[in-house]
C-alpha cells in the first residue's frame, strides 16, 4: 500500500504543480488554460479514485460509493488523451471527448452489476474477466490518439520532435505493464508523467514559434529602419548636392575604418560586429540635422558669412534632437543614442575647437570620431554648389596633417594603412545597378 501512497501522493504534487504554472503563464488563452487545467485536474481525480480503491482500508460497505467511484475513474481514463489534445488547439476535441466519455460510461454502467470489469468482494477490489479487454482497450486507444494527435501537433507548428514523442509512448506504455503482469496499477502516474511531457513539449513548440515570429518580426523592423534613414538621409542630401552618393560613400567609409581597426586591435573594447553594424546602417543619419537649415544656406554658391555659418552649424547641434523626433517610436535607446551622436558629435575635433559642445579627445563618441574621417574626407574629394573637387592624393594628406588636431590619431593611422581601400570606393559609381 506504500506504493500506492507514494504513486498517489507523486501524481498529485505534479498535477498540482502543472495546475499552477498553466495559471501564470502568459502564453496560453484562456480557452487553452481551461484545456490544460480539465486534463490535469482529471488525472488528479483519477489517481485520488485509483488510491482510494487500493488504500488497504476497504470495508465492504463502502463497495457501493467505491463502484460508482471505479465506474467514473474508467470512463474518463479514454477521456484524458481528447483532454489534452484539446490543450494542444487540435479542434473538435470537446464533441469528441463527450462520445468516448458517454461510450466507456454506458458500457462501464452495464458492466459493472455483473462484475465483467472489476468488482467488490468480501475482501475488496477484483478485477473482472474482461478487464484487460475493455479496460485496457480503452487505454491504448487512448494512448493512441494522444501519440497521433502529437504528431499533428509538430506538423501544425512545423517541428516535429520524434524523440520526445518517443520518450511519452514509453513512460505511457510502461503504465501498462506492470499493471497487466505485476497488477500494480501506476498507469494514472505514468499518465501524469506522460502529460507533464506533452505540456513541455508544446510549450517548447509555442516557444520556439514565438522566437520565430519575434525574429521575423525584428527582420522586418530592422528593414523598415534602414529604408527611412536611407530615404530620409538622401532627400536630405539631394538639397545639398546633386546626388546621395555622398551617404552611401561615407556608410562605406566608416565600415573600413571600423572593420580595419577592429582587424588591427584598435579600440578593441569598443568594436566588435554589432557595433559596426550600427555604424553602417546608422552612418547616413549623420547630416540629418540639415533638415532644420534653409535651402538658401544649403545652396550658397559662395562663402558662408559667419552668421550664415552659425546657421549651418545647427544641424549639429538640432542633429540629435531631429533623430529622436524621427526614430523615437521605432527603434530601441541603444539605436537612437548611436544615431544623435553620429549627428551631434560629427563636427567635433579632437583637440577641442570643433561644434556644437566643444568636446575633445576621447570625449567625442567613437562613432563620431569615425564618421568625422569620413565625412571630411568624402568632402574634399567631391564637387560642391559652394567649391570645386580636390585629387583623391591632397585629401588624404589633409587628413594627414590634421591627425591628433581635427582627428582622432590612431583612426587616421588605420585610414592611411589602408587607404587604397578608401580610394577604391571613392572611384565607384555607387549608382550603377
Amino acid at each position: 500500500m506504500t506504493f500506492y501512497l507514494s504513486a498517489f501522493i507523486i501524481t498529485e504534487l505534479l498535477m498540482l504543480a502543472m495546475t499552477f504554472h498553466v495559471l501564470h503563464y502568459s502564453g496560453f488563452n484562456k480557452n487553452q488554460k481551461e484545456w490544460f487545467i480539465a486534463t490535469f485536474l482529471v488525472i488528479m481525480f483519477n489517481s485520488a479514485a485509483e488510491y482510494a480503491v487500493h488504500c488497504g482500508y476497504y470495508d465492504k460497505i463502502f463497495a457501493i460509493p467505491l463502484t460508482i467511484l471505479t465506474v467514473i475513474q474508467f470512463s474518463l481514463s479514454p477521456v484524458l488523451a481528447m483532454l489534452f489534445t484539446g490543450a494542444l488547439g487540435l479542434n473538435y476535441q470537446g464533441r469528441i471527448a463527450i462520445i468516448f466519455f458517454g461510450v466507456n460510461l454506458l458500457i462501464e454502467t452495464i458492466a459493472a452489476p455483473f462484475g465483467w470489469v472489476f468488482s467488490f468482494t468480501e475482501t475488496g477490489y477484483e478485477r473482472g474477466s474482461l478487464f484487460l479487454v475493455l479496460y485496457g482497450l480503452s487505454y491504448v486507444l487512448s494512448l493512441g490518439y494522444l501519440v497521433v494527435s502529437l504528431f499533428f501537433v509538430g506538423r501544425k507548428f512545423r517541428h516535429r520532435d520524434a524523440i520526445t514523442i518517443i520518450a511519452i509512448m514509453v513512460v505511457l506504455v510502461a503504465g501498462i505493464i506492470p499493471m497487466s503482469i505485476f497488477k500494480i496499477n501506476v498507469a494514472y502516474l505514468a499518465i501524469a508523467i506522460g502529460s507533464s511531457i506533452c505540456y513541455i513539449y508544446y510549450n517548447d513548440l509555442v516557444q520556439e514559434d514565438m522566437k520565430a515570429e519575434l525574429v521575423a518580426h525584428q527582420k522586418k523592423m530592422s528593414a523598415m529602419q534602414e529604408n527611412i534613414i536611407s530615404g530620409l538621409a538622401n532627400l536630405i542630401e539631394s538639397r545639398d548636392i546633386e546626388t546621395g552618393e555622398h551617404v552611401a560613400r561615407t556608410s562605406l567609409y566608416v565600415k573600413l575604418i571600423a572593420e580595419n581597426a577592429k582587424k588591427d586591435g584598435v579600440y578593441s573594447n569598443v568594436i566588435d560586429d554589432h557595433f559596426i553594424s550600427l555604424l553602417f546602417t546608422l552612418a547616413p543619419m549623420h547630416d540629418v540635422g540639415k533638415i532644420v537649415v534653409s535651402d538658401k544656406i544649403l545652396k550658397k554658391p559662395g562663402k558662408l558669412t559667419p552668421a550664415e555659418y552659425e546657421e549651418m552649424k545647427k544641424h549639429a547641434s538640432e542633429g540629435g534632437n531631429v533623430v529622436r523626433k524621427i526614430l523615437s517610436n521605432i527603434t530601441d535607446e541603444e539605436y537612437l543614442d548611436f544615431a544623435s551622436n553620429l549627428a551631434t558629435c560629427h563636427h567635433e575635433r579632437w583637440d577641442g575647437s570643433g561644434y556644437p559642445k566643444g568636446l575633445k579627445g576621447e570625449e567625442i563618441p567613437l562613432e563620431a570620431r569615425i564618421m568625422s574621417i569620413a565625412d571630411v574626407f568624402d568632402a574634399l574629394i567631391s564637387k560642391r554648389c559652394y567649391k570645386e573637387a580636390i585629387p583623391i592624393d591632397e585629401a588624404i594628406e589633409i587628413i594627414k596633417q590634421e591627425s591628433g588636431t581635427h582627428f582622432d590619431s590612431k583612426l587616421v593611422d588605420i585610414f592611411l594603412k589602408y587607404q587604397d581601400q578608401f580610394v577604391e570606393v571613392s572611384k565607384k559609381d555607387l549608382n550603377e545597378g
